[in-house]
């Protein structure tokens, strides 16, 4: 049996967070916990730079050079690295996690990369894997900021084994954050949706931008829905080349999905029918209007 979280009926001051990897994400995590008040925030970080910026700004009370006893302080740890980073972490230093400890992830791809490491956990230690869809444009913690959280919408995937405290206090950990919508899947619905809703509008935006169409002249003929439709151009080239391998069948599935969709519009401008290109924009118009004020 999992254990229970141990600070489950603590409140946020009196908990310490330990955030694993402090870029865009992490960062973010670590400004939105101060904004809270919580005990205290050790980070860990392999850039000593970042590190010293973070104390620097005041983000984070204390760095952890792992493997490193301080651990045994967290109560929670969050891990915002590369999914493969998770398990190589919690392999080289469980042993200073405390007992009853709460982990929990912002991995965007669940698949079997966190089964492993239950195996590794003593029973009374409990992670649940969780996915804020808090990103933005840019990389790294000097484009961190608290309110990336603020109306987001947050992906709790709970496992067998998991006990549904801890799953309960994360999900309402994600409201605290300030998200907007909590949501519970299984590790497959998470990664089939975020083919879609995430992987897909990624490779969009990036074959976009590397059309052969893109010159030196396209700066003076965009405006908002150029500007839109490629802002996640600017991209983390090293995660998100593991993110899309380690989903690539869900990530295939949607592109074919896709190049239907495509197909459609060729044929559709190729014999000039105007009635299926106006029924087409006009559905889309509809399934939008309903996704974000419905």
């Amino acid at each position: 049996m999992i254990g229970r979280f141990s600070s489950m009926d603590k409140e946020l001051k009196d908990t310490v967070f330990c955030i694993v990897g402090l870029g865009l994400i992490g960062g973010s995590y670590a400004k939105a916990l101060r904004r809270l008040g919580v005990k205290k925030i050790i980070g860990v970080d392999s850039d000593k730079a970042v590190l010293g910026q973070a104390l620097k700004e005041d983000v984070i009370d204390a760095t952890c050079s792992v493997p490193d006893e301080s651990l045994q302080e967290a109560d929670v740890i969050i891990f915002a690295v590369y999914p493969a980073v998770i398990y190589d972490f919690v392999k080289k230093n469980v042993q200073y996690f405390k007992t009853g400890v709460l982990l929990t992830d912002a991995a965007g791809i669940k698949g079997d990369i966190i089964e492993g490491i239950d195996e590794l956990l003593s029973a009374d230690m409990d992670f649940v894997a969780g996915h804020p869809m808090a990103g933005r444009e840019g990389r790294g913690f000097s484009q961190s900021a608290a309110e990336i959280f603020d109306g987001a919408n947050y992906i709790v995937v709970p496992r067998p084994g998991n006990h549904q405290d801890n799953i309960n206090w994360l999900k309402k950990f994600a409201q605290t954050l300030g998200c907007k919508r909590v949501v519970e899947v299984s590790r497959q619905q998470h990664d089939r949706i975020i083919a879609y809703t995430s992987n897909l509008p990624h490779l969009l935006a990036v074959s976009l931008v590397n059309s052969k169409s893109m010159n030196d002249e396209t700066k003076c003929f965009i405006a908002g829905s150029f500007r839109d439709a490629t802002r996640v151009a600017d991209i983390n080239a090293e995660l998100w080349t593991d993110l899309f391998l380690y989903n690539r069948e869900n990530v295939l599935a949607e592109i074919k999905s896709f190049q239907e969709q495509l197909a459609r519009w060729t044929e559709a401008l190729e014999k000039g029918d105007a009635e299926t290109l106006k029924l087409m924009m006009q559905s889309a118009a509809s399934k939008r209007k309903a996704l974000y004020h419905g």
